[in-house]
């Protein structure tokens, strides 16, 4: 999610029906506070009307953001439609975060492509024999202009019973990567 600010424009939400049955809908009082009210949810009942329901909100400037959730590797979701996302959201200033669920890495021109899977949770401070907050290692392994690297990320609760996501801050976007040299950053990266 993107930091809170002072911005109270809509955010629109795309889900595919694979990916709502697999992931659910959005928990909204799980959101930060004043996202809550400002969720624009749609669910459409396949990855071709989540395609074309993400580009025309990524053409609407009264948008904050767009999130978008695709199940699978479905035909529709090839390079060429990656590549619409990514212009339309530059075109625009609309930014775009496309979840694929359950998905295996392939061809994308995302600028930043991650993987995110669940970790143990870190140990409790209270009781050594119960789970402690949950985390999760998050892989970028293909960006232009950037390292790949690997982060571990949690939630912690807060005293007045908010969460706080905390880790090692991830690269922004246009920060410059490493001499690679005659080796292949891409070729490092395993096959899912």
């Amino acid at each position: 999610m993107p930091p809170a600010s002072s911005d109270e424009r809509p955010f629109l939400w795309v889900q595919d029906n694979r990916a709502a049955k697999l992931g659910g809908r959005p928990y909204l009082p799980g959101l930060p506070r004043d996202l809550r009210h400002r969720c624009v949810h749609v669910r459409t009942k396949d990855a071709a009307d989540a395609l074309f329901a993400l580009e025309e909100g990524i053409r609407c400037r009264d948008l904050a953001f767009v999130i978008g959730e695709i199940a699978g590797n479905p035909r529709e979701m090839d390079f060429t439609a990656s590549r619409r996302l990514v212009l339309a959201a530059e075109r625009h200033g609309v930014p775009l975060w496309l979840v694929r669920l359950d998905a295996r890495r392939d061809l994308g021109a995302s600028r930043m492509r991650w993987d995110a899977v669940s970790a143990p949770s870190a140990p409790s401070q209270w009781n050594a024999q119960a789970p402690g907050a949950p985390r999760w290692q998050a892989e970028l392994f293909r960006a232009r202009g950037t390292r790949p690297g690997t982060w571990w990320i949690s939630r912690e609760e807060s005293a007045d019973g908010t969460g706080r996501i905390t880790g090692a801050a991830a690269p922004r976007d246009g920060d410059l990567a490493g001499e690679a040299g005659d080796r292949s950053l891409a070729a490092a990266a395993p096959d899912r």
